[in-house]
């Protein structure tokens, strides 16, 4: 990198944004609901819904044992802030009405307790992520995208039903551990951030790295990245800070087109 190249970097670098600071934890809340309605949106949107089946729930700031999730029974594409359930640890909803989801609870309650850095989970029954934990394999990093996993998430190859047994919850939460993602074998896509952003931006782009890699292994034989490219460029692509910029363009076109979700 010359020098003229490594000068605009560093700028652009100082000129970044990052995620707001709040005056209060009310207003904390009342974002992070905010975010949390969008993700639904833009699931729904690109088609991620399928039925009832697929949460991404939010731990609330004030009280960490409790988190927001969709309502059971309701399209991602309809979900508004006001529409939100909030739970706790034991399964009781605290605020709102409608349906827990059994496996949402399963599932989320038990990351959301194991892992205090998480602070949202995504997952849904989407189509290329269905397909790739079918062959029950990790990503390979084929692209730049792909490396934002590289080293970074995990398969969980114990897939027993659906998720209701609070065991295989606590066996999904282990098998996370540091990791921002799991592929659920036979299941799907499972991914975590420290935002909503975050959470939901990995979740869209390692839905399009399984549609990536089908359609590699299916044209021929993928030429992999060498570990230290993946390495350099998972430093660029794979941060928490990158997960949350590069949502932002999804959150300004939804939120333009679907102003009625902040209900």
């Amino acid at each position: 990198m010359n020098t003229t190249t490594n000068a605009i970097v560093m700028n652009q670098a100082e000129e970044m944004p990052f995620p707001p600071t709040f005056p209060s934890l009310e207003a904390e809340r009342e974002d992070r609901k905010r975010k949390l309605a969008s993700a639904f949106r833009l699931f729904g949107k690109f088609g991620f819904d399928e039925g009832v089946a697929g949460h991404i729930t939010a731990r609330d700031p004030e009280f960490p044992d409790q988190f927001w999730v969709n309502p059971m029974g309701m399209s991602f594409k309809q979900i508004k802030v006001s529409d939100l359930l909030l739970v706790d640890h034991s399964g009781n909803v605290v605020k709102g009405e409608g349906l827990l989801n059994g496996a949402a609870f399963t599932i989320h309650s038990h990351i959301h307790k194991m892992h205090p850095r998480v602070t949202a989970v995504a997952h849904s029954h989407s189509v290329y992520g269905k397909a790739w934990s079918a062959i029950g394999r990790t990503l390979d990093p084929l692209t730049q995208d792909a490396c934002a996993f590289y080293n970074d998430h995990v398969l969980f190859d114990d897939f027993t039903g659906v998720v209701l047994d609070m065991e295989e919850g606590e066996r999904i939460a282990a098998a996370l551990g540091d990791n921002k993602a799991v592929i659920l074998q036979n299941h799907g896509l499972l991914t975590v951030g420290t935002t909503v952003e975050s959470a939901a931006w990995w979740y869209i782009t390692m839905e399009r790295t399984c549609q990536a890699q089908l359609l590699a292994e299916a044209a021929g034989k993928p030429v992999l990245i060498d570990p230290e490219n993946c390495e350099i460029t998972y430093k660029t692509v794979g941060s928490e800070l990158a997960g949350w910029f590069q949502y932002q363009p999804l959150l300004s076109v939804i939120s333009a087109e679907q102003p009625d979700m902040y209900d």
